[in-house]
């Protein structure tokens, strides 16, 4: 008799959840257009993000003034321009004009090449003045670390230009040498680097923003009071409304890798199984914070800021582009309250590093772990009655 009970009450808790997701998958289908727009915007914001978002800058906008104009002077230069990362598009009298020329805006760049600087040289003591934007911070480390290495390069080539020249023609290698390897990532191709990153914050936004308003939206068109008088209970209306969104966001996720592979040649390195299934469970950790902040806002208005105040903190603290091993702990204590934290490392370690659960087992963890609270959150903030 009790488990007649029991499987009596299971049936009946599922004809409710089932109920719940018909609903929820007959909202979807007649609002097409929004629908069209859920499972179209992630590719479009992932095409501008990837093409916008470029940690590396090149072809800097660069002025010179050559106040030397000897052969010396010629050929920094011309190695400003070979490596890439500069184009001299001005050429102007002294220091002041290169400031004016980058307050201005013509240039990003500026290098001033004092007078005799072929005599310099020779001396061992020549300077060459290196003037960078600092308002742009990528095109200011891309620069500085541009133009050292270029400076190093050609110091050590003049070097060896001396050496010969006083007899030394057998001289052997250099006191040290490094040989450096790039694991995962030999080309140094960005994209590489953001793809991944790009396709989780994209579902997340999905994820949140399909969830958040749910609840709200019922209550104030009034659907609600439907829900009210019906025998559902908090965790059923949970799983009801989660279902039909964790198919979409996974078919959002799937076409932003696909393309991702295919348009930005991004190779897919790890086990693809162990990627669907934790991709499901961050999918659900998002579509719970979303139906989380849904159950404690009382309008679309109020559920639309906060869940743009928790994009921007998944943005910057997650680790999506900045490195989160800089951040003041408290900083990185609020990063921690963001299940797109824990969802970088692993998309990265998959599809990047191709590694297994072995090496992301802790964030794994912390993942599964949130997303049982947040659903469980969820479920209990929800009041089954009108307020």
């Amino acid at each position: 008799m009790a488990r007649d009970t029991v499987f009596g009450g299971a049936r009946k808790s599922w004809k409710r959840v089932s109920a719940l997701m018909r609903k929820e998958f007959t909202q979807l289908l007649r609002d097409w257009r929004t629908l069209v727009m859920i499972l179209v915007a992630p590719l479009l914001e992932m095409f501008l993000l990837a093409y916008a978002v470029s940690l590396t800058v090149d072809h800097i906008p660069t002025v010179i003034a050559d106040l030397s104009l000897d052969t010396r002077s010629r050929d920094f230069v011309n190695a400003l321009e070979i490596s890439g990362f500069f184009d001299v598009d001005l050429y102007v009298a002294d220091e002041s004009e290169v400031i004016r020329a980058i307050d201005e805006g013509r240039a990003r760049a500026g290098v001033v090449i004092p007078p005799d600087f072929s005599v310099h040289i020779e001396r061992g003591d020549a300077q060459v003045l290196l003037l960078l934007d600092g308002s742009d911070a990528f095109t200011l480390q891309s620069g500085y670390g541009a133009a050292l290495a270029i400076a190093q390069a050609q110091a050590t080539e003049l070097m060896m230009e001396k050496i010969s020249r006083r007899g030394a023609f057998d001289i052997g290698q250099l006191p040290i040498s490094t040989s450096t390897r790039i694991l995962y990532n030999p080309d140094m191709d960005d994209m590489t680097f953001i793809i991944p990153a790009l396709a989780a914050m994209l579902v997340q936004v999905v994820a949140v923003g399909m969830t958040a308003m749910s609840v709200v939206r019922e209550r104030e068109v009034g659907t609600i009071e439907q829900l009210l008088v019906t025998p559902v209970r908090p965790l059923e209306l949970i799983v009801g409304k989660l279902t039909p969104n964790i198919l979409i966001a996974a078919i959002d996720l799937a076409c932003v890798i696909l393309f991702g592979n295919l348009w930005f040649g991004v190779a897919f390195k790890g086990d693809l199984w162990l990627f669907v299934w934790l991709s499901l469970v961050f999918i659900i950790s998002g579509l719970g914070l979303g139906l989380l902040v849904s159950t404690v806002t009382r309008t679309q208005k109020e559920a639309q800021q906060a869940t743009a105040v928790l994009m921007l903190v998944a943005m910057m603290l997650s680790g999506f582009i900045y490195p989160r091993a800089p951040m003041p702990p408290l900083v990185r204590a609020v990063g921690n309250l963001i299940p797109l934290t824990y969802f970088n490392n692993i998309i990265r370690g998959i599809v990047t590093k191709g590694v297994g659960l072995t090496f992301i087992w802790h964030d794994t963890l912390v993942l599964i772990g949130y997303a049982i609270l947040v659903m469980l959150l969820a479920a209990l903030t929800f009041k089954k009655r009108l307020d």
